[in-house]
């Protein structure tokens, strides 16, 4: 029986963590954000920090601290990688996560990682000021500083899947499925995507 995957990338600030989370919560299947997909990384034997954030890196690192045990493999004392290393072992850390059982997977490029097998690509998104509110009542922030964040979280995750794709970030013939959340809600976008996924044949 073919797993059950669900990818879903956002707009900063439109709910689409939270859409993936209710999902998962109504479907009974794990959720992996960028907490979790650092965590498969680190039981592969990865170091867990070297992970985190891996939307907006753009820099080298020592090899030394990209592996949990702190340790070179075959001996090495030296060495660096860089963020396309970086993207290729992130990359296998995703196809690992989709072989292994149910998921839904939030950002990362996933949709582009696992183009090859039977997923539910999905985008949430959803007006500037619905997001804007959302930030100022979740996050504390004056509307100015809400607008800045959307935009320049927004610039930084175009740019990460723009350059790893090839492909155009949120455009909409890159997905199964488009959805305002600010129509439905958290809770009713989430009924919406797992109705067209059965729909589709996407999820069994």
């Amino acid at each position: 029986m073919k797993n059950t995957i669900i990818n879903v990338g956002r707009q900063f600030g439109s709910g689409g963590g939270f859409v993936a989370k209710a999902i998962g919560r109504k479907l009974g299947i794990p959720v992996y954000d960028n907490e979790l997909i650092s965590k498969a990384a680190e039981e592969s034997g990865y170091s867990k920090s070297v992970f985190e954030g891996g939307e907006k890196r753009k820099s080298l690192f020592s090899m030394s601290s990209f592996f949990a045990s702190g340790r070179l493999p075959f001996g090495e004392s030296s060495g660096y990688i860089n963020d396309d290393m970086l993207f290729k072992i992130q990359s296998d850390v995703i196809r690992n996560i989709a072989e292994k059982g149910n998921a839904i997977i939030v950002g990362r490029c996933a949709d582009y990682i696992l183009r090859d097998l039977d997923c539910l690509d999905v985008f949430v998104c959803a007006p500037m000021e619905f997001r804007v509110q959302r930030l100022v009542k979740n996050e504390g922030l004056d509307p100015e500083e809400a607008e800045e964040l959307m935009r320049r979280k927004d610039r930084t995750r175009e740019a990460y899947y723009n350059f790893y794709t090839f492909g155009a970030w949120g455009v909409a013939s890159n997905y199964d499925l488009c959805v305002d959340s600010s129509i439905l809600g958290i809770e009713g976008t989430a009924d919406f995507i797992i109705d067209f996924g059965r729909r589709a044949g996407k999820i069994r």
